[in-house]
């Protein structure tokens, strides 16, 4: 297949926050996984795993959503702040994870985290059994430098500097979970929570810091996700609008009608099934995108200059990753194994995501750790990077660069390509999602380039998984390029199956 990359032709900046992940206490993401507590004899660092710890710093993602989820609209932060040995335990039936709730991980060291791996932290709020004023309270917590009862509760649990959240989502899912509500009965919440958040400018003439982010539709509904998004910003309409700043789609890639078909055992009906299911996802920010942009023109204009008209906001994603039918029955909860058919939709939805850098700027993989589509997995004392580490490794080289505009020139359905430019380098993501075969790629640019290094990611069966027996049975590795002149047109081989990041230096 000949695709041609021009890097004169960019549709805009890659935003880091595109490469975010999600935790939740969910299953053993959090507890057991993640954090195993301080008198754990699993090796920790100030109760969170070490290895684990090790490897998210190693990964630096650039955003961390937390505490849900679903288990957001349940939670009440002030239980998860304090000397630990004094919190209340509850109890978690979060998608059937069916726990004592301990609430050891709780706001500081869920931001104490963040600070380690450097990542910047979503909050997202309890809207449906919380309150406004509970709401408040946790952002003055988080955020207010001094002078006020929260602030002083926050340097008497050790951190007398405020954290600096900027991201807070309202509620989650209310279409389901988060309260089974209408798009006109959120948008009433949203409009009462949105309006009582404290900006933390220090005087009226700075832009607030704060980033309120709205629930947008249940993705995988083509009908109803299309309903909730206009009936929502339909009910902004009426009247002046509350601040919002993001509007939150949520999708999964869903393989659970095929009993047959589980996490690891799959023919080749099932792995395009699942292959065809990453690459709707395209077509659901472009609609979704597009029904933002014509509900923000039917906003109101104010009536008075002491009134603002909502004129943009940006798309981003909570939540998204593979969903596999054996999840439900997994034990501890939606503990899912990762193959090469989740490593080529992993990179398939990132190359999504980047290629519309214009219209989406906030992207979280569903989740870390232990559920679902997870880059890591724990096993009593063993951490095991599972191949999604790999592709999120591979792929921070696009963070912060322009994406390019890739034109094929023939016809391989098999073949995925995007581009990307930044410092003089091209950066082409070649994913060859034929499950059994080969493939050749030619790149063609207008002016010569040279092969500076290639990453790959496969594996001699695509059912391969990373074990406590052998956690590196899937791993990325070099290609040597060296032989590959350089020129106008580059030709690589890829593997089957198979994720390649080729470095090409501009000359």
């Amino acid at each position: 297949m000949s695709i041609h990359i021009d890097p004169r032709l960019t549709t805009g900046t890659i935003s880091p926050y595109l490469h975010g992940q999600f935790i939740e206490f969910l299953g053993e993401c959090i507890d057991q996984g993640l954090w195993v507590g301080t008198d754990s004899i699993i090796p920790n660092t100030d109760g969170i795993r070490t290895d684990a710890l090790k490897a998210l710093k190693a990964l630096k993602p650039p955003l961390l959503r937390w505490p849900g989820g679903c288990y957001a609209d349940t939670y009440h932060w002030r239980q998860g702040v304090g000397p630990r040995n004094q919190r209340p335990v509850g109890y978690n039936e979060n998608f059937g994870t069916y726990q004592p709730d301990g609430h050891g991980f709780g706001t500081d060291e869920f931001l104490r985290l963040c600070q380690a791996v450097g990542a910047e932290p979503w909050i997202n709020v309890n809207m449906l059994s919380g309150s406004v004023a509970e709401m408040r309270d946790w952002m003055e917590y988080c955020n207010r430098p001094s002078g006020t009862a929260m602030s002083a509760m926050r340097a008497s649990n050790g951190h007398p500097s405020p954290y600096g959240v900027k991201f807070w989502g309202l509620g989650n899912e209310p279409w389901a979970g988060g309260g089974t509500m209408t798009p006109s009965m959120y948008a009433d919440r949203y409009r009462m929570f949105a309006s009582a958040m404290p900006t933390f400018a220090e005087n009226g003439d700075q832009p607030p810091m704060i980033r309120p982010i709205a629930c947008g539709p249940d993705g995988n509904k083509p009908m109803e996700r299309v309903r909730w998004t206009r009936d929502f910003f339909q009910a902004l309409a009426q009247y002046r609008q509350p601040p919002i700043a993001a509007y939150d789609l949520h999708f999964y890639n869903w393989n659970i009608d095929h009993t047959d078909d589980t996490s690891t055992q799959f023919d080749q009906d099932g792995w395009d099934r699942v292959i065809r299911g990453a690459l709707e996802l395209g077509e659901v920010i472009d609609q979704q995108w597009n029904l933002i942009q014509a509900c923000l023109a039917t906003m109101p204009h104010p009536e008075s200059t002491m009134d603002s008209r909502l004129t943009r906001v940006d798309l981003v994603m909570g939540e998204w990753g593979n969903w596999h039918g054996d999840a439900f029955t997994a034990r501890p909860a939606l503990r899912q194994q990762v193959t090469m058919r989740d490593a080529l939709t992993s990179a398939l939805t990132l190359d999504i995501l980047q290629s519309r850098c214009d219209k989406v700027s906030m992207a979280c993989n569903a989740q870390t750790l232990n559920v679902l589509n997870s880059l890591i997995l724990t096993e009593d004392d063993a951490t095991i990077l599972t191949p999604n580490y790999d592709v999120f490794m591979m792929y921070r080289c696009h963070q912060g660069a322009r994406a390019i505009q890739s034109l094929p020139e023939a016809d391989n359905p098999s073949l995925h390509v995007f581009a990307s430019v930044k410092d003089g380098h091209i950066m082409a993501d070649l994913v060859n999602a034929d499950m059994a075969s080969a493939a050749e790629a030619t790149l063609t640019l207008p002016e010569p380039v040279r092969p500076a290094g290639m990453q790959s990611l496969s594996a001699q069966d695509p059912h391969a998984c990373n074990t406590r027996s052998d956690p590196d049975q899937v791993r990325a590795r070099q290609v040597d390029v060296s032989d590959i002149p350089e020129g106008r047109e580059i030709t690589v081989r890829l593997d089957p199956a198979s994720v390649n990041v080729l470095d090409l230096a501009m000359v």
